[in-house]
């Protein structure tokens, strides 16, 4: 009998110990696209033949030059949600099998709300936000360990610091939440960014768990908030476990020597390029760190794709931002969007597309009239304005002419017309990868304020940077860590907690007052998320424009210059109208409009007109 046990353990052990990974680790019923590719890992996988239960047709089985992958697609349409089991055999005979499960979406799944221009956005780098779990500061399944006195070392932040401090971001007046990269990232050093994930179907463990993202995005939905995932498709980090054993060799972009990409993104749609210029944009890595994935090979493409997908289902996603959108192969990352926005018609997409142009900045969104000249549709809804971010970043230091201080922001609005979407643009004044605006302007929040202002006030879906509502600088000058230090009273023992009103100093209170009352304002205001807009030629510096719908008009007034201004108003007669006062949204005081309106320097008026 004792010999029967001991066998019995052998065995199962054995059944067990032939798989180590299967991707997605389950699925869900009633998808759009029933074709469901599945992953199955370990040691000579690829020998076995594979059935599966419950009258589920596999379509295609998948194997490659290693022997430890298998990729099994089935169709899933009409199966309910359920579990079934996959058998492995071996010589006729059964070696092992495997439970997979089909699960119930939540309801309306397919069409759930996206964010968009009623939104604004607050960007968040997790490990520099708030420590609220200490025991996962490091873990034994990761390399780099808690070191707060380096500057680009883990620093502690996690899941639970975000939720602790989701009443602090609402009161902001935030109503989205993008953090940078959650998932795995095993770089034994810089991995606080988390761009060069290890395993991206599990959160890395300093952050917490699978569970706590989940959870996170409960507790945001608890608040009427929306959730935003930085995904990235065009790299992993070398330590993936897949980049260890490659599926493929073609899985990654290799040439014979280390090749980094050239950056220069206009390849995509120039005509005169050459080819060697054009493979090394697209196959070239980022960086040594993070290889180049092929998204032309079909195996990869279906893995990025799945894998977006069962995070939205699992976690309850409100939407993306895909981080180096346009350096993957353009026609590969168009399907891997489509995809998406074939399962979810209203799931709203923002890539990263850094580019310094409107028309090639429009190439990149989706049905663009630019792209249409070259037959392509990237099908993406949503880009970031990067020229808007630029401008936003010295405008309020310059003396304006005809091309400088507030003409910049003028003639970048006079472009436009070659969105297809203008509406639904992602503006901000700086992110992760910039100098922070409080930086550029010397902590002077007279122009932090009109910097706000106008990303509250123009077309597009506002972003904010966390913590330069309470005045946060950095010069990127300096390294990314500056740019990226640790939220003032996120972690036991800071001497400041800018959390609370009363932990703030007074200056951290003006720049977060001015900010709540700004975005909180900002909320209810159809007319400034999809109303038209008028602008006004820069006149010394100053700068006016409207934005209005059929029942609201809200005038906007800027003087940049360093001089106090008047502006006579009958200028803006077409706007104005019968209107006769208009209230200032942040003060709420009354001014007349019907004849002048005098500013204070570096100073900007947000009027509902009356």
């Amino acid at each position: 009998m004792k010999k029967i046990f001991l066998l019995f353990i052998f065995t199962t052990s054995t059944m067990f110990a032939q798989i180590e990974k299967i991707e997605p680790p389950f699925w869900y019923a009633g998808m759009h696209n029933p074709e469901l590719q599945i992953m199955f890992y370990g040691k000579n996988m690829a020998k076995y033949q594979v059935t599966v239960s419950n009258s589920i047709k596999i379509t295609k089985v998948q194997r490659t030059e290693n022997p430890n992958y298998v990729f099994v697609t089935i169709n899933t349409k009409n199966s309910p949600a359920s579990d079934f089991v996959f058998t492995f055999k071996g010589n006729n005979s059964v070696v092992f099998t495997q439970k997979y499960s089909l699960k119930k979406r939540r309801e309306n799944s397919a069409q759930r709300k996206s964010f968009d221009a009623s939104d604004m956005m607050y960007l968040i780098m997790p490990d520099r936000f708030s420590n609220g779990k200490k025991d996962n500061d490091s873990s034994d399944l990761t390399q780099e360990k808690y070191n707060r006195d380096l500057p680009g070392g883990r620093h502690g932040g996690d899941i639970l610091g975000i939720i602790n401090h989701l009443d602090y971001i609402q009161e902001l007046g935030a109503t989205t939440i993008w953090n940078t990269p959650l998932c795995e990232d095993n770089d034994a050093a810089y991995s606080y960014h988390t761009y060069a994930q290890s395993d991206v179907y599990k959160i890395d463990p300093r952050y917490g768990t699978n569970e706590d993202y989940v959870r996170l995005s409960s507790e945001i939905h608890k608040r009427k908030m929306k959730l935003v995932l930085d995904y990235v498709t065009n790299h992993w980090g070398l330590q993936h476990w897949m980049i260890k054993d490659l599926p493929t060799k073609d899985w990654i972009n290799q040439f014979e020597n280390y090749t980094q990409t050239n950056h220069r993104r206009t390849l995509v749609h120039d005509i005169n390029a050459s080819k060697i210029d054009t493979k090394i944009c697209f196959n070239g890595w980022f960086v040594p760190s993070m290889p180049d994935l092929n998204q032309r090979n079909s195996l990869v493409l279906n893995y990025l794709t799945q894998n977006a997908i069962w995070w939205i289902e699992y976690a309850d996603l409100d939407g993306f931002r895909v981080d180096t959108y346009n350096y993957a192969d353009p026609e590969a990352i168009a399907k891997w969007t489509k995809a998406i926005t074939n399962e979810y018609p209203n799931f709203n997409i923002v890539g990263e597309i850094s580019m310094r142009d409107q028309a090639q900045l429009s190439y990149w969104q989706k049905d663009s009239p630019i792209g249409k000249i070259q037959n392509f549709n990237s099908h993406l809804p949503s880009v970031m304005d990067f020229i808007l971010s630029d401008a936003l970043l010295i405008i309020f230091n310059e003396d304006g002419n005809w091309e400088t201080g507030m003409a910049r922001i003028y003639n970048n609005f006079a472009n436009d017309f070659l969105y297809p979407d203008v509406n639904n643009l992602l503006i901000f004044a700086e992110n992760h990868d910039t100098h922070r605006v409080n930086h550029v302007y010397n902590n002077d929040i007279r122009k932090y304020k009109m910097a706000m202002a106008l990303l509250a006030t123009v077309r597009g879906i506002p972003q904010l940077y966390y913590g330069s509502e309470v005045g946060m600088a950095g010069n990127k000058d300096d390294g990314d860590a500056a740019i990226r230090q640790d939220f003032p009273g996120g972690w036991e023992g800071d001497p400041i907690n800018a959390f609370t009103k009363e932990g703030r100093t007074s200056g951290q209170n003006d720049y977060f007052d001015f900010t709540s009352k700004l975005f909180n304002w900002r909320k209810t205001k159809s007319v400034v998320h999809f109303g038209k807009m008028t602008h006004y030629i820069p006149e010394d510096n100053t700068y006016v424009y409207f934005r209005y719908n059929a029942t609201e008009s809200v005038m906007v007034v800027f003087n940049n210059s360093s001089e106090t201004k008047t502006l006579k108003t009958d200028r803006f007669a077409e706007n104005i109208g019968n209107f006769k006062t208009g209230k200032d949204v942040i003060t709420d005081k009354i001014i007349d409009v019907t004849k002048e309106i005098t500013m204070e320097p570096k100073s900007v008026l947000i009027l509902e007109l009356k």
